[in-house]
């Protein structure tokens, strides 16, 4: 298998997936689009995964990059109808090249939240296996307000309906972060645009408070991490 990311800040990488393909033996390549790098020859490729970054899918004019992005996107989940999974702006950017809506939340979404899954998950090919409600990170202040038309609805939180979909049979979108490791946090705060957003949401010293969070929670973290990963790779085969 041979999976390729695409990626918008070097710190928001597959995270703790980059494990699992090594030891599945997957191909993967990371394409730094905020950086410079060129969208490649899709054909070559049999997944494709989009990670979060800082801007927003409304941002084309300082990130023109986002557009040849979409249009990649649209063109391999309408088109080429091969796997696609989406986290945080890979989500927002699976809706809006499909059709779909973003907006600003009123209340943004940062620390570690509950998320419970729809009826619909329980036989979903990805989500399938997962707690019908789990702990998650959240650290976003846009959202998915009006889905691509065959969307389906996977899970919500009460600040954000579209926590998670599937479109057609075989794309996926997460709104909350999956992907986590031990250091995840630590190294997202270091992004001026993250650290503003979580000292503006939950106030000074919430960086702490949100790291022994998560380390409670870590375990849990890493076997959902798991079981997605597990059921995409079925999904593929």
């Amino acid at each position: 298998m041979n999976i390729l990311v695409f990626q918008h800040i070097a710190c928001e990488h597959p995270g703790i997936f980059r494990q699992f393909f090594s030891e599945a033996g997957i191909d993967w390549q990371a394409v730094e689009l905020d950086a410079g790098d060129s969208i490649p020859d899709l054909q070559g490729f049999d997944a494709l995964w989009v990670m979060g970054g800082p801007m927003d899918v409304w941002d084309t004019d300082t990130c023109p990059w986002l557009v040849a992005e979409k249009e990649a996107i649209c063109h391999w989940v309408r088109e080429l109808n091969r796997p696609y999974l989406g986290l945080c702006l890979g989500h927002q950017l699976l809706a809006d090249a499909l059709g779909g809506t973003c907006e600003v939340q009123r209340n943004p979404e940062i620390g570690i939240m509950d998320v419970s899954l729809t009826d619909a998950a329980r036989e979903d090919l990805l989500l399938q296996g997962v707690a019908p409600r789990i702990k998650c990170l959240q650290w976003h202040s846009v959202a998915v307000t009006t889905p691509p038309d065959d969307a389906v609805l996977l899970a919500s939180s009460p600040e954000c309906t579209w926590q998670a979909m599937r479109v057609g049979s075989n794309a996926w979108g997460i709104q909350f972060h999956v992907e986590l490791q031990d250091t995840t946090i630590s190294e997202w705060n270091a992004v001026p645009a993250y650290a503003q957003a979580l000292d503006k949401v939950k106030g000074p010293g919430a960086l702490k408070e949100m790291e022994d969070q998560a380390a409670q929670h870590m375990t849990q973290f890493k076997s959902n991490a798991r079981i997605l990963f597990d059921n995409f790779c079925r999904s593929i085969s």
